[in-house]
């Protein structure tokens, strides 16, 4: 699907699903429903946007998760990804916060009976803590598993390369580095605070969405062994370059951190799409070039527009967001998001009804 140059649009949100209780992850299934995670209860459900259904995810593996997650703070069950070879084996991967560590596990589900497998272990030690968790997983266009990780509160973790707190990985199912990797490691890039986001444009780019400290928010331009700056640079304030001389990679989009929080990420055909908790909005940083035709290559801010709030205040704090429709082929119909709201996550005020489960429409007049 080619990109599109749209300065600036409309939004119109509307629930479809009720009452979900600490939502956080959400991934699209192949016939247009969604997994949801809930961080605090431990559990996976199957979210039907066109009956306005949910139905509890069963199983060996949802037993092994609502037993097995560490909840506390901002740990629990948190990321959750389809597989894109989900239609031919059924694979589903979740992030958690376990007794010794984060870690991802993997498993088969059955959409018909909404039963989860067993549970095997993709990568575990991940560093926890009751903030900064990381926590989202995402499979890119290459078929491999990105998984985004916090620095658990251990700021100069972020810049220790044998370390996994701070980093994205790029890894395989067996959990082993991917091919390609830099230097052979898991580590895809370093220097990261608290990666919630990910997500590709139609031309390969990849972006993250990560939490500053007290200052500045950010949105980057994911590159393999790029340092993003954590905990010398926020933002783009602080240290130009590593103790080792190594230039960091500036955010092509930053916000106070009162105006964002950003966590979940999406990206459509117009612009990359932010969902913020603390600043109650959608984030839309619209595309000002196609990435062959802007003259950096597309990593800087100069390849964007300026940032637009959506949403503002309308449905309180804003967790996770994903494209829809799923399917790319659908070029014919109208571009939206479904948003997960996240009052009941501790840090929110819910009302009657939260959280809830949106479509979220688009236009241009």
């Amino acid at each position: 699907m080619p990109l599109s140059v749209v300065p600036s649009v409309t939004a119109a949100a509307r629930s479809l699903i009720d009452d979900l209780p600490s939502p956080w992850g959400l991934a699209a299934l192949p016939d247009e429903r969604v997994l949801s995670t809930s961080r605090d209860e431990g559990t996976v459900s199957v979210l039907d946007p066109a009956a306005g259904t949910v139905t509890r995810v069963t199983g060996p593996g949802a037993d092994d998760l609502a037993s097995g997650t560490d909840h506390g703070g901002e740990g629990g069950l948190l990321g959750v990804a389809v597989s894109p070879t989900f239609a031919t084996d059924g694979t589903v991967v979740v992030y958690r916060t376990g007794a010794d560590g984060n870690e991802v596990l993997r498993g088969t589900f059955d959409p018909g009976t909404a039963v989860l497998g067993e549970l095997t272990t993709v990568v575990d030690g991940i560093p926890k803590a009751s903030n900064h968790n990381g926590g989202q997983v995402a499979f890119g266009p290459d078929g491999f598993l990105y998984v985004a990780t916090g620095d658990a509160t251990e700021s100069g973790a972020a810049q220790d390369p044998d370390s996994l707190a701070g980093k994205i990985l790029r890894v395989a199912l067996d959990g082993q580095a991917a091919p390609g990797n830099p230097g052979g490691s898991r580590v895809w890039s370093l220097g990261h605070r608290n990666v919630q986001g990910l997500g590709w444009d139609a031309t390969g780019r990849m972006f993250a969405s990560e939490f500053g400290q007290n200052t500045l928010d950010e949105v980057n331009v994911i590159v393999p062994g790029g340092n993003y700056g954590w905990p010398e640079r926020e933002g783009t304030l602080g240290a130009a370059t590593a103790p080792d001389g190594t230039a960091f990679v500036d955010p092509v989009a930053t916000w106070p951190t009162s105006e964002a929080s950003p966590s979940g990420l999406a990206v459509l055909r117009d612009a990359v799409y932010v969902a913020g908790l603390r600043g109650e909005r959608l984030w839309r940083i619209p595309f000002a070039w196609a990435p062959d035709q802007s003259p950096d290559g597309g990593g800087s801010p100069s390849a964007f527009g300026e940032p637009q709030a959506l949403l503002t205040g309308e449905w309180g704090r804003l967790r996770a967001v994903v494209p829809f429709p799923f399917r790319a082929t659908d070029t014919d119909r109208p571009w939206a998001l479904l948003v997960l709201t996240n009052e009941t996550d501790g840090r929110g005020s819910p009302s009657a009804g939260d959280d809830h489960l949106l479509r979220v429409g688009f236009g241009t007049g």
